[in-house]
C-alpha cells in the first residue's frame, strides 16, 4: 500500500498521529512517501523526523518505510505563480507535482492523506477498489459540492482533495497533473489544489462519506476521519479548526474520546519529532 503526505515542517505533529492510526489498524506493508520543498519562507519537513517515522513504521512491519523527497527543483521549475500568496502554504499545491517525481510516478496506485486525517479502520477495501478508467476516487466535499460543479452544473461532483485515491497510469496517460499545475498558474483560486484537480480529473469515483469523513465527529462506519475546518453557526458565524494533535481541543471542544489510546502515544513520541 502506498500513502502519500505533502507539507512542511508544520506537518510533522498531524502525521505522527495520522501514522500512529493507520499502523494500529493496518499491520500489511506500507510504504508512505512525504514530499516536500525548502522555497523561501518554508521550512522543509525535518529529514531528522522522517527517520524516526522510519523506525516506528517497521516495528509494525520491517518492510514498511517513510520516504521524505525534496521535490523543490521540480516545483521551482513551474511555479503556480498566481497561487503562491494564498491563504494555504506552497506545499498544499505539492501533490499536483507527483508525475514529475519518480519514486511515485511508477507507482500503480497512491492514496493521498492530508496530514489531518485520522485512520479507524481496515483501508484494503479503500485501497483495492477496482479502478479500471478511473483516474481519481474520493468523496464529495461537505460544502464546495453544493457550490463547485465542474462537469455539468446540475452535477455533485466536486471531491475533497484531502483524501484521493489515485490511479498513477491513467493520471499520467491522460495528463491530469499537467493540467492541474497549468490550471493554477493561470488563475487565482482559494482551494487552488483542490479546484485544479477537480477541473483536471475527467475520470471520477465518488465512494462512500465513510472514506473522508469531513464533520467534526466521526459516525459509526467512518473509516477516514478528516480533520477539517467546519463553519459554526452558534452562538455566532465562526470557523472551527480543530487538528488531531490538539489534544485539549479534541476532548474540550470537540468531546471525543475514541483516540485516546493513539494520542497517548503520540504525547510519548512527539518530543523525538
Amino acid at each position: 500500500m502506498n500513502i502519500l503526505y505533502c507539507g512542511d515542517e508544520g506537518i510533522k505533529r498531524g502525521i505522527l498521529v495520522s501514522i500512529l492510526s493507520i499502523l494500529k489498524h493496518n499491520k500489511e506493508v506500507i510504504h508512505f512517501y512525504i514530499l516536500t520543498i525548502n522555497y523561501e519562507d518554508t521550512k522543509p519537513f525535518p529529514e531528522k523526523t522522517a527517520k524516526f517515522l522510519d523506525k516506528l513504521v517497521k516495528k509494525t512491519n520491517s518492510k514498511s518505510f517513510v520516504k521524505l523527497i525534496d521535490a523543490t527543483e521540480i516545483f521551482i521549475k513551474d511555479l503556480p505563480k498566481k497561487n503562491m500568496g494564498s491563504y494555504f502554504t506552497p506545499c498544499s499545491m505539492l501533490r499536483l507535482y507527483i508525475d514529475k517525481v519518480p519514486e511515485i510516478a511508477g507507482l500503480d496506485r497512491v492514496l493521498y492523506l492530508d496530514y489531518d486525517v485520522v485512520c479507524r479502520g481496515d483501508l484494503r477495501e479503500f485501497y483495492d477498489m477496482d479502478l479500471t478508467g478511473v483516474e481519481a476516487s474520493g468523496v464529495l466535499d461537505i460544502y464546495g459540492r453544493h457550490f463547485y460543479h465542474y462537469h455539468g452544473i446540475f452535477n455533485q461532483d466536486y471531491m475533497n482533495s484531502g483524501v484521493m485515491l489515485f490511479n498513477m497510469a491513467e493520471c499520467v496517460k491522460n495528463g491530469v497533473f499537467v493540467k492541474a499545475v497549468e490550471f493554477c498558474k493561470k488563475r487565482k483560486m482559494m482551494l487552488a489544489d483542490q479546484a485544479a484537480l477537480n477541473k483536471s480529473i475527467m475520470k471520477r469515483k465518488l465512494v462512500a462519506r465513510k472514506y473522508n469523513e469531513q464533520s467534526e465527529r466521526p459516525k459509526k462506519d467512518t473509516i477516514l476521519h478528516h480533520f477539517s475546518n467546519n463553519f459554526k453557526f452558534f452562538p455566532y458565524f465562526h470557523v472551527q479548526k480543530v487538528k488531531p494533535f490538539e489534544v485539549d481541543k479534541i476532548h474540550e471542544v470537540l468531546k471525543i474520546t475514541e483516540y485516546d489510546d493513539i494520542l497517548e502515544e503520540y504525547d510519548k513520541l512527539k518530543e523525538f519529532l
